[in-house]
C-alpha cells in the first residue's frame, strides 16, 4: 500500500486512476493538483482525491507515488515545477500515449533522479473528458505498456509492474521506439483517419444531409473522431514522425484500391477487400477490453 499518491492532472485518466487505487485499498491518502482549480474541487467533492494542493509542487511533498496525468506538451513543465520534491524513493509515472517526447524532457529535467520515473501508456479511455467521467474501472482489463529506460530502477518498474498489475490490467514492457511506432499505426493513425473523414463529409455541401443517412457502421468508424481536440492535438504532434510514416503507408493502401476502381477491375478490388476482411476476422484482442 502507498502512504500518499500525489496526483498531478485530476482529469479522466488521473481521476479513474486515483479513484481505482483507493477501490482496491492500494493508496491512504490521494493530494491532487491541476491547473484548473475548478477541477481541483470538482475532484475532492467527488472523493477522487482528499486534499486539494496548490500546486504541483505541493501535491508531490509527502508523496510516495506521483501519476503525472497531463497532455503530453505539459510533461516537461510539470517535472520542472515538482523536481525539487522527487526523492530517490518515489515512484513517478505518467499516462501519455508517447514516451519518446515525455521521456525525453525527463531526462532534461529529472537529470540524476530520471531512474525513479517509468513511462506508462495504459491502454484507456473515454471520448468524454473530464474528471466527472472519471471510473473506478475504467482500467480493470485493459492492457498498460511500460516503457523503461536504461537509467530506470530495477525496483521502481517492479512496482510500477504491481501497481497495474493490481489493477486488474495486463502489463506489457517495450522499448519507447517500439511503442511509438506501433501506437502510430494501431492508435494515433486511426484517429487522423476519423477526424479526417469527419471533415471531408461535414465539408460537402450536402454534408449535413449525408450525415442524417448514416447507420451504424459510418457510426463506429468515427466514433473516435469525438475525441479531445487540445488531448488528441498533442498526441498527433509528439508522435509526428511516426504517424506520417504510417500515413504514407495508409496512402499506398488506398491508391491500390483508387487504383482498382479507376481501372474497373472488380477482381482486383476483391482480392484487396478479401485480404482485409481475413485479417481482421483473425486478428484477436487477446481478451483485452476494447480501448475507449
Amino acid at each position: 500500500m502507498f502512504e500518499q499518491l500525489g496526483l498531478i492532472g485530476c482529469g479522466l485518466m488521473g481521476g479513474s486512476f486515483a479513484l481505482a487505487l483507493k477501490k482496491a485499498g492500494l493508496v491512504k491518502r490521494v493530494v491532487g493538483y491541476s491547473k484548473s482549480p475548478s477541477t481541483t474541487e470538482r475532484a475532492r467533492q467527488m472523493g477522487v482525491i482528499d486534499v486539494e494542493a496548490p500546486s504541483a509542487l505541493l501535491a508531490v511533498s509527502g508523496a510516495d507515488l506521483v501519476l503525472v496525468a497531463v497532455p503530453v506538451s505539459a510533461t516537461e513543465a510539470t517535472f520542472k515545477a515538482i523536481r525539487h520534491l522527487v526523492g530517490k524513493d518515489v515512484l513517478i509515472m505518467d499516462v501519455g500515449s508517447t514516451k519518446r517526447e515525455v521521456i525525453d524532457a525527463a531526462r532534461r529535467v529529472l537529470r540524476d533522479q530520471v531512474g525513479v520515473f517509468v513511462p506508462a501508456h495504459p491502454i484507456a479511455g473515454k471520448e468524454l473528458a473530464g474528471v466527472d467521467h472519471a471510473d473506478p474501472d475504467l482500467y480493470s482489463g485493459r492492457q498498460v505498456i511500460l516503457t523503461p529506460i536504461e537509467r530506470t530502477e530495477p525496483i521502481q518498474l517492479e512496482k510500477a509492474h504491481r501497481v497495474w498489475t493490481a489493477l486488474g490490467c495486463h502489463v506489457k514492457q517495450m522499448t519507447p521506439e517500439a511503442h511509438d511506432a506501433a501506437y502510430a499505426a494501431v492508435s494515433h493513425l486511426p484517429h487522423l483517419i476519423a477526424f479526417a473523414m469527419m471533415n471531408a463529409v461535414t465539408g460537402q455541401q450536402q454534408g449535413a444531409e449525408f450525415l442524417t443517412l448514416a447507420g451504424p457502421g459510418f457510426r463506429d468508424f468515427t466514433r473516435i473522431a469525438a475525441s479531445d481536440p487540445a488531448v488528441w492535438r498533442d498526441i498527433l504532434m509528439s508522435n509526428r514522425e511516426e504517424l506520417l510514416a504510417q500515413s504514407k503507408q495508409f496512402q499506398r493502401s488506398l491508391h491500390a484500391f483508387e487504383t482498382a476502381l479507376n481501372a474497373g477491375n472488380p477482381d482486383a478490388l476483391e482480392a484487396l477487400i478479401d485480404r482485409a476482411s481475413e485479417a481482421r476476422a483473425n486478428w484477436r484482442m487477446s481478451a483485452i477490453k476494447p480501448q475507449g
